[in-house]
């Protein structure tokens, strides 16, 4: 009997953690995109969409994964992209002007 009511007690600390940890996850990710709002607004960086548009020019796939970075004073956005050979690549691209920073294959 006292080892099931620790491992329910240990059970429930465990649910707790983690729906504390999800908790802060998703305010990070909710504070991140109103201050991705907010840089567009102010004309600080570039619509993703565009981004997307030089990106594919650059690097063709599916972007499977975006990130807006703040590197050095600048925003970044960072794109991971699934190449037809299935290799994943990083492309970086200035957030504000849209030019080419790196790209890097993820695989290697």
């Amino acid at each position: 009997m006292y080892t099931m009511k620790r491992t329910l007690s240990i059970f429930r600390y465990i649910l707790v953690s983690v729906s504390a940890l999800l908790a802060v996850s998703l305010v990070q990710a909710d504070e991140s995109a109103s201050v991705a709002r907010q840089l567009l607004k102010e004309g600080k960086i570039m619509p993703l969409q565009e981004i997307l548009t030089k990106a594919k020019a650059i690097k063709p796939g599916q972007v499977i994964e975006t990130d807006l970075e703040k590197d050095d004073g600048r925003y970044i956005y960072e794109l991971e992209i699934l190449d037809e050979q299935g290799q994943v690549w990083e492309l970086e691209l200035d957030a504000q002007t849209g030019e080419f920073v790196e790209l890097e294959n993820e695989d290697n």
